[in-house]
């Protein structure tokens, strides 16, 4: 083991023999994990099976300590799995940036017998007490949200077996039923509809972005960020653009409730378009990485960008579609805007950090699955909804900061109806509908939420297989059997209805009236009861 004499302050390795090493500490942005690597400062005989060993320092009791006799890929893989696991904690410093100023200092003294010696000295710099000298930068405005909602009682089966709620308004794909606010306007394609009312904001958008905002003197880096923008094939790749259409919606409602001057107005929806342009170019950064990571063959009904360019163009074209969105955002000159979007940036990457997680080291659990599909979809609804409102607040007296939260919440609770959605369709569209394989998710070995639903009765079954990643024969046929008899598909769809009507809540309370108003809850319905 490794041990320090108290003495002479010097660490001392026994491993068999004493040999003479030079320690390096390596330590997390979290603070709270201390890594040593040892490096040897001379030639010796080294004994290849030393195991890792325990190091007692004056800062923390135990911590994990190597010697450069282990494979580096042990070492690798251990730091990973640690980082990996506190990073997926709900409540990890490890994303606090309040944690991020910790800073350790070592000093080096030459002892007399060669061995190294340290100093130690722990240190606590807080960055953002250091900054709020001169600005405030933490305004109510940006508190996080703690993520601790999901109303999954209003679909956990009662003693009877039938769900809690039922909704008797219009039916949903025959059964279930989603509720329309009163005071809303019926659906009329000439009034109110979201996709016919905001085509004049948002028909171009894909032609700006792949013309004006991604240009680059890089012939097949120019090609890659430009695929999903172009209109050469009938602008299959552009998807559904629910985002943009959220974003110019939303606008428009806020501006309909007055207080902006003729000569602001044109500026703020200049900007708030400017918003929906990078947020969609965010959304599609994320799908370069996600196809790569998830290794998918199709995304909107063509080859994935992968696929098409190989890995490492696929990537490069995310990483610069964000760069560019980056540069679009620091130019809307709103530091409330830029800070909500970044922290987008952020949950998409702690999304990926809970999958990978996951599929590591087992099986989510539902509301864990939720907080995670938060962070790859529904954050960017919610903050691109945030953002529309602060722009507009800009230039407004009428935007309140309940408008503002009403808009984070609508576009929270519509991104997470949206994914609950995906996943219901995974189980009930075809290849063709969705523009990715059926059962796609199941082939991936991702527990989506109707295998989770069905696992809360079937656990005995189907966890197993959920272990296994569904790669055994009859995994899959065993999963589907087995969210049939627990309604997984319906449980889902009903909790995607139960988030829409939220959505659908918050702005009705907080907007006036207005077609605007209206064509924002027909789109919450309209995301829940869709095919693709």
């Amino acid at each position: 083991m490794l041990y320090r004499n108290q003495m002479a302050s010097r660490f001392v390795v026994s491993s068999g023999s004493r040999q003479r090493v030079k320690l390096t500490r390596l330590f997390t942005s979290c603070g709270r994990h201390n890594f040593f690597i040892g490096r040897y400062t001379q030639s010796l005989s080294i004994d290849t099976n030393i195991k890792p060993f325990k190091v007692i320092s004056h800062i923390t009791c135990v911590q994990r300590c190597y010697s450069s006799a282990l494979p580096i890929d042990a070492i690798k893989d251990s730091i990973k799995s640690t980082l990996l696991k506190e990073a997926s904690k709900k409540d990890s410093p490890f994303w606090d940036e309040k944690h991020s100023g910790n800073i350790h200092k070592l000093k080096m003294l030459n002892g007399l017998n060669s061995y190294a010696n340290y100093q130690v000295t722990d240190e606590k710099v807080d960055i953002e007490q250091r900054l709020s000298a001169v600005v405030d930068v933490d305004t109510p405005l940006n508190k996080p949200d703690p993520l601790d909602e999901w109303y999954l009682e209003t679909v956990s089966p009662n003693r009877t077996g039938q769900f809690a709620i039922h909704r008797p308004s219009r039916p949903l794909n025959g059964d279930l039923a989603v509720r329309i606010p009163k005071g809303v306007a019926p659906l009329d394609p000439y009034v109110n509809d979201p996709f016919v009312l905001s085509r004049p904001d948002v028909h171009d958008i894909s032609a700006t972005i792949g013309n004006d905002l991604v240009g680059t003197d890089h012939p097949v880096l120019n090609s890659a960020a430009r695929y999903f923008f172009n209109d050469e094939d009938g602008g299959k790749g552009k998807g559904k653009q629910v985002r943009p259409v959220m974003v110019m919606l939303l606008s428009r409602a806020i501006m309909q409730m007055g207080g902006t001057d003729t000569g602001g107005y044109n500026h703020i929806l200049k900007s708030q378009r400017r918003l929906a342009e990078i947020t969609e170019m965010i959304h599609t950064a994320s799908l370069f990485h996600d196809d790569v990571i998830d290794n998918a063959d199709t995304r909107r009904g063509k080859p994935a960008a992968h696929r098409a360019f190989g890995n490492k163009m696929a990537i490069l074209a995310g990483d610069y579609l964000l760069a560019r969105a980056s540069i679009c955002l620091a130019r809307l000159r709103n530091v409330d805007v830029v800070e909500c979007m970044s922290t987008v940036i952020e949950h998409l990457v702690r999304g990926e950090v809970l999958q990978i997680k996951d599929s590591r080291t087992g099986v989510a659990d539902i509301e864990g699955y939720l907080r995670k599909n938060f962070y790859k979809t529904a954050s960017l609804m919610a903050y691109s909804c945030k953002s529309a409102a602060l722009l507009g607040a800009a230039g407004s007296t009428c935007v309140s900061s309940e408008v503002i939260d009403a808009s984070y919440r609508y576009g929270k609770h519509v991104g997470v109806s949206f994914q609950l959605i995906d996943d219901a369709l995974d189980f009930e569209g075809s290849a063709a509908s969705l523009g990715k394989p059926a059962l796609a998710d199941l082939h991936a070995g991702l527990s989506t939420a109707p295998v989770l639903f069905a696992a809360e009765s079937h656990e005995t079954d189907l966890l197993p297989a959920m272990l296994r990643k569904f790669k055994d024969e009859g995994d899959i046929d065993l999963a589907l059997k087995c969210i049939r008899e627990a309604e997984g598909v319906r449980r889902t769809k009903e909790l995607a209805a139960v988030h829409a009507e939220l959505a659908m809540d918050a702005v009705v309370k907080a907007l006036e009236p207005s077609p605007y108003r209206d064509s924002l809850v027909h789109l919450a319905c309209r995301v829940v009861d869709r095919s693709r």
